[in-house]
């Protein structure tokens, strides 16, 4: 990237989508069903590693193009050569379609997790980590302790659905689990998250100062894709840019 100047350089706003290769895809379950996504990976290079991505509760708006999601998809792979899968869990609809099925509190959605790990897998997608946000954080803990997966990180977990065992299961594995928990959650605050995950020795809890489970407003998201980039490529400058010196996609 060139030299920036304040003439040339495109301030990174909430709706700036930054260049990449973007497909749509689909998912294959176990227990025949089909889920549609996306898949933006980076223009040029290889991917670094791969985020495949669990949305907040769709029986409360959640969906593949959650606002973190998107800009995340918008954003990483032209920022940080991150691979961003997104897609709509059982039962979810969105822009892109509707996914086979119907919600299943959790349950069912074993299958839609195993079936994004297993696109990652079969597209040679490298360093997969997995990352959920609310509803997308039990369905981490309660079905993604894979051999396959690198490590995940959660946004505001409510801790509704995944249980002790849950915990003691990624406890086991010894993989990373980055929690990031906003300090005015409506659901699980930091100080009783350090407590419900010091079950996992090797959790990091990480108290966001000012931000809410939506993570709504620019801080916010800046703050979770800094966090994300910095754990799952470590070394890697931050903070993102904030402007970005080149063509924009439409």
């Amino acid at each position: 990237m060139g030299e920036m100047t304040a003439e040339t350089a495109h301030q990174i706003r909430s709706l700036t989508v930054l260049p990449a290769r973007r497909e749509d895809v689909e998912l294959h379950t176990a227990d025949g069903l089909t889920l549609v996504g996306e898949l933006a990976l980076p223009v040029e290079n290889d991917p670094a590693a791969t985020l495949l991505t669990l949305h907040p509760l769709p029986t409360h708006g959640g969906f593949m193009d959650s606002h973190v999601y998107r800009k995340a998809a918008w954003r990483l792979p032209a920022l940080a050569d991150l691979a961003v899968l997104r897609f709509n869990t059982r039962g979810t609809s969105s822009p892109r379609g509707t996914s086979e099925g119907a919600f299943d509190e959790g349950q069912g959605e074993r299958y839609d997790v195993a079936a994004a790990i297993e696109l990652a897998e079969f597209r040679g997608l490298p360093r997969p980590w997995l990352v959920g946000w609310s509803f997308g954080t039990e369905l981490v803990l309660m079905h993604g302790a894979d051999p396959a997966v690198e490590g995940a990180i959660l946004l505001s977990p409510p801790l509704h659905r995944a249980t002790d065992a849950d915990l003691d299961r990624w406890a086991a594995t010894g993989k990373p689990l980055v929690v990031l928990v906003p300090e005015h959650d409506d659901y699980l605050q930091p100080d009783e998250a350090r407590r419900r995950f010091a079950r996992v020795p090797q959790a990091e809890v990480i108290g966001v100062d000012g931000a809410k489970h939506l993570w709504v407003g620019e801080p916010a998201v800046r703050r979770v894709l800094d966090e994300i980039v910095g754990h799952v490529l470590p070394g890697h400058p931050l903070p993102l840019p904030t402007h970005w010196d080149g063509p924009l996609d439409a």
